[in-house]
């Protein structure tokens, strides 16, 4: 058994990284009205396909739901999955494929990422479960989907791996969030007590607050960071995940262990 430390700033860094590589059009992320018109371009057969079609607007005889701020799911043209490709340590499984359904209504918004066969990935298929969506509660579930996008994630064990698969996990929850269902995106990561703050304690814990990852004997281990939370409450949380031997996805706790009582003026 052994715990390894890690650097704050490695750690913002691999969050930047996955941030950046996260962003989704604007197309998709505040849909404007469209005005239908015709157009001869065909319904697409992949996801490769509908990034064009979001800027031709609704085409009559399709059931495509196009971007849309009318509390309608809808296909998001980005691809998840390419976040993996240049982060160490991890990648995505073969025959794999990340497709995220995204949900506008006015100016809140919230999405659904799943994992599932490259050949049950098309967009017919995607589409066929738009039909079942009801509200934001009820996103659309393809065909083959894995029951954890983080199934589909495989790796070489490192301590490093583990830390980028926490925040991996998160920031796929935080993608398309807007408004109200916004959250990690308001966490700062931490490895010390902010200052000029006074706190109120409410669960006993280390003085350390360093990002740390212990790997087990048996091929698990246990992850540990911290974050504030930058939006009252304003917060210090503690996040442990814990992972089995030969898999990436974990049994998350996020917990506030202090809250800002006062803030300091100098």
């Amino acid at each position: 058994m052994s715990t390894q430390k890690v650097s704050l700033e490695a750690l913002q860094k691999i969050r930047q990284h996955i941030k950046n590589a996260l962003v989704l059009p604007e197309s998709e992320n505040h849909p404007k009205a469209r005005s239908p018109q015709k157009t001869d371009v065909p319904e697409p057969s992949c996801l490769a396909s509908l990034g064009d079609l979001f800027h031709v607007g609704d085409m009559p005889g399709m059931t495509l739901q196009m971007p849309n701020d009318r509390g309608q799911w809808f296909i998001s043209a980005t691809s998840p999955g390419g976040v993996l490709t240049k982060l160490p340590g991890l990648k995505l499984k073969s025959g794999i494929r990340l497709v995220s359904y995204l949900y506008r209504l006015d100016s809140d918004g919230s999405s659904m990422t799943w994992a599932l066969p490259e050949a049950l990935s098309t967009t017919a298929l995607l589409e066929n479960a738009l039909e079942t969506s009801r509200g934001e509660e009820n996103p659309p579930e393809p065909q083959g989907r894995l029951a954890n996008v983080m199934e589909a994630i495989e790796g070489d064990r490192s301590p490093m791996s583990f830390v980028i698969a926490s925040i991996v996990r998160r920031e796929f929850k935080e993608l398309g969030a807007l408004g109200k269902n916004r959250n990690w995106s308001h966490h700062q990561l931490i490895d010390a007590l902010p200052a000029k703050v006074q706190w109120q304690w409410r669960t006993q814990t280390s003085n350390d607050l360093s990002p740390k990852v212990r790997l087990l004997a048996e091929g698990s281990a246990v992850l540990e960071f911290f974050t504030c939370r930058t939006v009252a409450p304003i917060a210090i949380f503690q996040h442990i995940d814990q992972y089995s031997a030969g898999e990436y996805q974990a049994k998350g706790v996020d917990r506030a262990v202090a809250i800002a009582q006062k803030i300091v003026r100098a």
